[in-house]
Parts: C-alpha cells; sequence; structure tokens
C-alpha cells in the first residue's frame, strides 16, 4: 500500500526544495525524486492520522433515520437519492457507513429488504420483514413511520424494565458500601478503645466486633471473591440452552418482578405482531419473528407453540388460551373479540398500549414498596451497630453511678 513520505533536498541548481510525494517506500520515493532533479538530503514516512472509531449503532439512531427516511419518501424523493442524504447528514459515523452500502446494494439492483438484510446487528428480522411488506405493498413510507414508532415505544419499556431493575440494585449497593466502611474503619476503632477500658463486653458488641475482623481480614476477601464467583457461574449457567431456559422459568415466577416480565412480555409481543400485521407480514412469519424478539426462552417456546396451533388451523386465542400462566385471560379474550370482527391488529395495538400502563404501574408500585423497605434494612441494621458499640459505655455510665 502506498506510503507519503515528507522530503527535503536540493535541485540541480543548488535550490532548497521540500515537499511530499507518495510512493510505495523510501527507496521508491527517493528514486522518483531523483528522476526530478531532486538530491534528497533528508526523507521521513508521514503517518497517518488514527482511525476513527465508528461507535455503536444504537436504537435512537435507527428510529431519527427511519423516520427522516419515512418522511423524505413520503415526500416524493427516491430511495437512492434519499439513502444518499441520510448517509451524509447521519451524526453516527457507523450508521453512515450502513447506510452507504445500502445505497450502493439497492443501485445496483436489489431491494432496500435484502439491502438491510446484510446489516442484522442494525435492522433485526422484525425491521427486515416489515420494510419487505412496504415494498410489496406499495406502502413503505406508512410502514417505515409505524416503524419508528414501534421501536420509540420498545425503548421507553426497556428503560422503564432496566429503572426498575437498576434501582433496588443501586440502593443495596450503597447500603452494603455503608455496612463495608463501618465494619472496616469504625468497628475496628471502638474494638480498641474497649480493649484498653479491658470491660467485658455483651454479646451484641463481640457479635459486631467478631464479624468486623472477619470482615477487614481474609473473610472480606472470602466474600468478594464468593460473590465474583457466583455471578460469574451464573453467567456461564445462563449461557446454556438449559440454564437460559430455567433462569427465565424462575424469573416469571418471581414476586413482583415476575408479575412485570409478564406484563412486559405481553406487551411486547402484541405491540409487534399487531405492528406486522397491520403492514402486511402473514401471520405464521409474524408469530416466527416475535418468537425471536421475545427475550425470554419460556415466552419464545410458547409463541412458536402458537404458530404451530395457528397453521394446523387453530385461531390465535384457542392456543393463547392453554398458557394462562404466561397470557393473561383479559388479552386472550381481546384477540378473540379482535379475530371475530376482523380487526386483530387494531386489538393488539389496544393491548399492548393497555399493558404498558400496565408496565408503568408496576414500576411505581415497585419503587414504592422498595424504597422503605430498603430504609428499613439500611436502618436496622445500622442500628443494631451503634446499639451494639455503645452498650459497653452505657454499661460503664452504670458502674460509675
Amino acid at each position: 500500500m502506498p506510503s507519503q513520505f515528507k522530503w527535503n533536498g536540493k535541485t540541480a541548481r543548488g535550490e532548497q526544495k521540500s515537499g511530499e510525494i507518495t510512493a510505495e517506500n523510501k527507496d521508491m520515493a527517493i528514486s522518483n525524486l531523483k528522476r526530478q532533479g531532486i538530491t534528497v538530503s533528508d526523507i521521513t514516512e508521514k503517518k497517518a492520522p488514527p482511525k476513527k472509531k465508528k461507535g455503536k449503532v444504537i436504537e435512537k439512531d435507527v428510529v431519527v433515520f427511519t423516520r427522516q427516511f419515512s418522511t423524505m419518501f413520503s415526500a416524493g424523493i427516491p430511495i437512492v437519492q434519499g439513502l444518499d442524504i441520510m448517509a451524509k447528514q447521519t451524526e453516527n459515523p457507523a450508521l453512515g457507513e450502513v447506510i452507504g452500502a445500502i445505497k450502493g446494494d439497492v443501485e445496483a439492483g436489489s431491494t432496500l429488504a435484502d439491502s438491510m438484510k446484510k446489516h442484522p446487528k442494525v435492522f433485526d428480522d422484525l425491521f427486515v420483514n416489515l420494510v419487505a411488506a412496504g415494498e410489496a405493498g406499495g406502502i413503505l413510507d406508512g410502514v417505515l413511520l409505524r416503524l419508528a414508532n414501534y421501536i420509540e415505544k420498545s425503548m421507553k419499556l426497556k428503560k422503564k424494565v432496566k429503572g426498575a431493575m437498576i434501582y433496588p440494585a443501586i440502593v443495596m449497593g450503597i447500603a452494603f458500601l455503608v455496612i463495608a466502611v463501618i465494619m472496616v474503619f469504625v468497628v475496628p476503632v471502638f474494638s480498641k478503645i474497649f480493649g484498653e477500658m479491658g470491660i467485658p463486653l455483651p454479646a451484641p458488641t463481640k457479635l459486631i466486633i467478631n464479624f468486623s475482623n472477619f470482615v477487614a481480614g481474609i473473610g472480606g476477601l472470602m466474600i468478594v471473591g464468593g460473590i465474583v464467583g457466583v455471578i460469574m457461574a451464573f453467567t456461564r449457567y445462563r449461557a446454556t440452552p438449559g440454564g437460559r431456559k430455567t433462569t427465565d422459568r424462575i424469573a416469571l415466577k418471581l414476586p413482583v418482578f415476575g408479575d412485570l416480565l409478564r406484563k412486559v412480555a405481553v406487551a411486547r409481543f402484541t405491540r409487534t405482531l399487531g405492528t406486522l400485521i397491520s403492514s402486511g407480514v402473514p401471520i405464521l412469519d409474524a408469530l416466527e419473528i416475535c418468537a425471536k424478539t421475545a427475550g425470554n426462552k419460556i415466552i419464545e417456546e410458547s409463541v412458536f407453540t402458537i404458530k404451530t396451533d395457528v397453521s394446523s388451523g387453530k385461531t390465535l386465542s384457542e392456543p393463547l388460551s392453554q398458557s394462562p400462566d404466561i397470557w393473561p385471560p383479559m388479552s386472550v379474550q381481546m384477540i378473540g373479540v379482535g379475530e371475530q370482527t376482523g380487526a386483530l391488529d387494531a386489538m393488539l395495538v389496544k393491548i399492548a398500549d393497555f399493558y404498558d400502563d400496565e408496565v408503568d404501574d408496576a414500576v411505581n408500585n415497585l419503587t414504592t414498596l422498595l424504597e422503605p423497605a430498603m430504609m428499613v434494612f439500611l436502618g436496622t441494621t445500622v442500628g443494631f451497630v451503634v446499639v451494639a458499640l455503645y452498650m459497653p459505655i452505657f454499661k460503664m455510665g452504670e458502674l460509675a453511678k
């Protein structure tokens, strides 16, 4: 690969010259300059600027692209021209490169859906299938707008669930950090004072001091190592097919959290299926996409079972009613009504909106329950430590009287 070289030298007349030259190597560069009548005194290879990291394409980038591309297409701008504009104006270089590649494929004769299919990390099966349905039905602008709305609502749903999961983890982390600081730094000071006084210690005080010594010594490393080991073992186990299925089943049965995850699953399934059906995707293909994007192995297997039953001639509501622990009876009945009235897609979207609100309420209730529970836990623990440390001091005051 040719390199760039900076050089200094003299002409045949003795004039000082400098500049840059492109050549395969340094010797070739000097040889080329000699042919130009220049004697090189100094030449160095010019280092190429470091490549900027492309970064990662996030859902928000895809939403902006989808919505803007829909607007351009509905305004009558040809696909190739719209893709060219989007590739140049997008703020994410990684997405810009992907759009540029898609533009090249479309120019070469590929459909937009087939071109997007080559980039699964940016455009998933749901996106590609909806675009294919939009192209086939001549409603690509409407499908793209529907896709943008769908991704935005999915993002909000994920954000709610992450908030519900992260909040207790942060509070518990702070609680354990406070307790660790007390055990490692505060309790040893009191222990030293009590040792110098030579007074008998009550049982709670002995318990706290012994635990402090354990945590400050090898015990602390054992606790940290144990926690890390459990996390690593859980991660490896969950990476296996059987482990993923078992942990997903347990997650759905957890108190409070299980109900939240089930509502999230229903909201995601109904919104995805409703969006696909309303865009013209066949119901069996739509169910397969819903299964792959379920996010939970138990839900995924249930949807694949539903797909098999539907392919054998059953209605959608029939197999759904066979799993009341996963699919709430109300949602099943609403789907049945949608099938009977021929408005299944609209009914599915209504169910999704309803369960989005249910998720909101569940997250708020969870936060409301966790806040006092965490405060009680932290207050009780710290209070017990403080009382245990001050009990010898109170005892000394009584003896002094």
